[in-house]
């Protein structure tokens, strides 16, 4: 069974972005983040030192496969074990591995087997972190504050994306491969003890129920049938999929050969993909703040219809200033859309299937929707941008059809966040007078 810490009183709480408990999670997430994307700078660098192109996309490429394969059995793992210890044991083990790697590099060079190696550790215990880690907001705060705690996991993704690539980049200026590989490692050092301090709440459908002593894959197929069988969680799981594979390959691939085939240029990339980033991190900021929107399933389906078509009118518009602002549209509103989709995920999935139920969306965000990469870029090369992200944009618009003809979807309502009462006011039963 899962340990958690007393319940606190009953009553209206902080908002999720005044609570140390939430706080300490955000701080440990980020500095995860962050960590992640040092890391793949240095093990991108060295294996350019090691070899060539061919050599730097496999170790680049080789740590998504054990990531892949392994995700759903981390899923699993979170259900049946302790988070907390789950979180804290593969987050040091992620520490102590690339602080073993910053030394070995420090004594010698390093070996393209060795770069492998470490890429497919790695890959496998970020499998057991990211379920459990993302399965953990439910249990640090309320089902009233999951949509905020949502969109400032959202700011803590743009702020990684920001920060971890020049941070990466200024370590291996400064120290060389084995420094980056340090500062890395010293950063899931940094989240450990803002894990540790975290207090687990009993969640509010009641204790967790741990799964009988069966195998894990029959533990597996108990979480897909889950999934499959409930009538919010299941649509909500594949109205995300099926978002992710239509828009993923655009965004990541298909805006490169976009701009090359209009002219734009690397400067005209950069613009569209901040302008996306701006809108997303608007919509985070909005949720962070608001923490509660009306009628969230219609919600959902209007921002899913207008971020698909906003991702299909990138390649129609004639002007790169248009396709930037049809960019801002189209981050913000895919921002809302994955903010709402994941908290009503949270809130409505059986506390027992947590775990898994997040391992199934991190799985198609990681493993599955990035083979789509390569069929987007020969779809491009055959038939030009144009039809290719209208394609792409009516398949995430299939989505809203999901959405609409769920009528659990269409009438899913996030809990309205509960006011704390103003210090020195006196709440219900304690002298209020009428």
């Amino acid at each position: 069974m899962t340990t958690t810490d007393p319940a606190p009183p009953r009553g209206p709480a902080l908002p999720a972005y005044r609570d140390g408990n939430v706080l300490r999670w955000l701080v440990a997430y980020t500095a995860s983040l962050v960590g992640d994307s040092v890391y793949f700078v240095a093990l991108g660098w060295s294996a350019q030192k090691t070899g060539g192109p061919a050599e730097v996309g496999l170790v680049m490429a080789v740590g998504a496969v054990p990531r892949a394969l392994l995700m759903l059995v981390g899923g699993v793992v979170a259900d049946r074990s302790d988070p907390r210890r789950v979180i804290l044991g593969s987050d040091a083990l992620r520490c102590l591995l690339i602080l073993a790697v910053a030394g070995g590099i420090a004594l010698t060079a390093p070996s393209l087997w060795i770069l492998v190696a470490v890429a497919l550790v790695f890959g496998a215990v970020d499998a057991l972190f990211v379920p459990a880690i993302g399965a953990l907001p439910p249990r640090i705060t309320g089902p009233d504050q999951l949509a905020r705690v949502t969109g400032m996991r959202s700011l803590s993704v743009r702020l990684s994306q920001i920060a971890g690539p020049p941070a990466g980049g200024l370590a291996m200026g400064l120290g060389g491969t084995a420094a980056t590989f340090a500062v890395a490692g010293l950063l899931f050092a940094l989240s450990l003890p803002f894990l540790a301090t975290m207090r687990l709440r009993p969640l509010e459908k009641g204790p967790v129920e741990r799964p009988g002593p069966g195998t894990a894959r029959q533990d597996l197929l108990d979480g897909l049938r889950h999934i499959r069988r409930h009538r919010l969680v299941g649509p909500l799981v594949l109205v995300g999929g099926v978002c992710e594979l239509g828009l993923i390959g655009t965004l990541n691939v298909g805006m490169v050969l976009l701009n090359a085939e209009r002219g734009w240029g690397p400067s005209g990339y950069g613009w569209i993909i901040s302008g996306f980033g701006t809108g997303a991190a608007v919509s985070a900021v909005l949720l962070t703040v608001i923490g509660w929107l009306p009628r969230a399933g219609l919600v959902l389906a209007g921002t899913l219809a207008v971020c698909s078509a906003g991702a299909a009118a990138i390649a129609l518009v004639p002007a790169l200033w248009i396709a930037v602002v049809a960019a801002v549209v189209t981050g913000l509103c895919a921002g809302v859309f994955a903010g709402l989709n994941n908290a009503l995920v949270q809130i409505s999935v059986e506390p027992a299937y947590l775990g898994r139920v997040t391992s199934v969306g991190m799985l198609v965000s990681v493993g599955i929707a990035p083979l789509s990469y390569p069929l987007v870029g020969a779809a491009i090369g055959a038939w030009g941008s144009a039809p290719v992200f209208v394609g792409c944009g009516a398949f995430a618009g299939l989505g809203v059809v999901v959405v609409l003809a769920s009528g659990a979807v269409r009438r899913a309502e996030l809990p309205r966040p509960v006011r704390r009462p103003e210090r020195g006011t006196a709440g219900p039963g304690r002298g209020a007078r009428p």
